[in-house]
């Protein structure tokens, strides 16, 4: 007999943990973050070459940046230099936990990989999922600093850019890994009243969330969702760059965004994160050779992109176009 939603919904990788969940009024708070340019770098996924690419990428602006990288920077990196590397790259960074960073944090939690994948993917990439998260539980069992400083992360920051507001998550305005924000629901009209009403509750012009691994830059009534889909991976089919979200004051004077658009006085800025294809390449196949898991789930996205072209990280927002 087929599992029912219900029955899917409370296995290992798809199952949403209580403590994963908070309500959208926590947003109406003091911002944590003041920033003129803001760095929003979700889903590294242990990719080095993109962190530097990151670095590299900040240190062309004109003015100060502030980077923030909201979750999911761990993934492939369970080689212990690949592990510390990322570590040491985001140093003194402000940073919030992913699902993968929670879940590392501490022992098994009952959650998987703490996805809670939706039931349209397949239990076979759900349990190769859980398959890598153990096997980087055990690199993080190496590193028990690492584990309680990731255990200490928050789930979710505010900052204020010029006069906009932004909640900083990893999931969606209501958990930690939430899918609320997924291209696909954000494009859904009979999705647009639940997204409209969590801008009212929060309070926040913009949100910026990863989690999903495939971007968007969406408008609605009450502010912008901005998903950077994976800084650490391809974004589209046949690009293999990485993508972050940029919120300043003006625009990016040193790279042409994919995707662009306005909110409360801000540019929003969906920028490629152009990193080192073959060196990553190489680093991935070294812990993740033919047969292994996370190579039967990401390799071909990693090596050409998934089915996914820059015109479709727009839904919600017909007009938006590259700037």
């Amino acid at each position: 007999m087929a599992a029912n939603a219900r029955d899917l919904e409370t296995r290992p990788g798809r199952t949403c943990p209580i403590s994963y969940r908070y309500a959208p009024r926590v947003f109406d708070r003091e911002p944590e973050i003041l920033a003129e340019t803001l760095y929003v770098v979700g889903g590294l996924y242990g990719n080095v070459e993109a962190l530097g690419a990151v670095h590299a990428l900040a240190a062309r602006e004109e003015g100060p940046v502030t980077l923030v990288f909201n979750g999911d920077f761990h993934w492939f990196d369970v080689a212990d230099g690949d592990f510390a590397a990322i570590e040491a790259g985001i140093g003194a960074a402000r940073a919030l936990r992913g699902n993968v960073e929670t879940e590392i944090a501490g022992e098994d939690s009952g959650a998987g990989c703490g996805c809670a994948y939706p039931v349209d993917v397949s239990d076979a990439v759900v349990s190769r999922s859980n398959e890598i998260l153990e096997r980087l539980r055990a690199t993080a069992r190496r590193n028990p600093a690492v584990r309680e400083r990731l255990a200490r992360l928050p789930m979710h920051l505010v900052a204020r850019v010029g006069e906009a507001r932004v909640g900083i998550v990893h999931g969606d305005a209501a958990s930690l890994a939430g899918w609320g924000f997924d291209p696909e629901r954000l494009a859904d009209p009979a999705h647009r009243g639940w997204v409209e009403s969590m801008f009212a509750e929060a309070k926040v012009d913009l949100f910026a969330s990863t989690h999903t691994c495939v971007p968007a830059l969406a408008r609605f009534d009450g502010g912008v969702v901005a998903n950077n889909g994976a800084a650490g991976m391809p974004n589209f089919e046949g690009v293999r760059a990485g993508l972050l979200t940029r919120i300043g004051k003006r625009p990016a004077a040193h790279a042409r965004p994919v995707r662009a658009g306005e909110i409360a006085g801000v540019r929003v800025e969906l920028l490629a994160i152009e990193y080192d294809h073959d060196r990553w390449v190489r680093r991935f196949l070294a812990a993740w050779p033919e047969g292994s898991s996370a190579h039967a789930s990401y390799f071909q996205r990693i090596s050409q992109g998934p089915r996914l072209d820059p015109g479709q990280a727009a839904p919600a927002w017909p007009e938006t176009a590259s700037a």
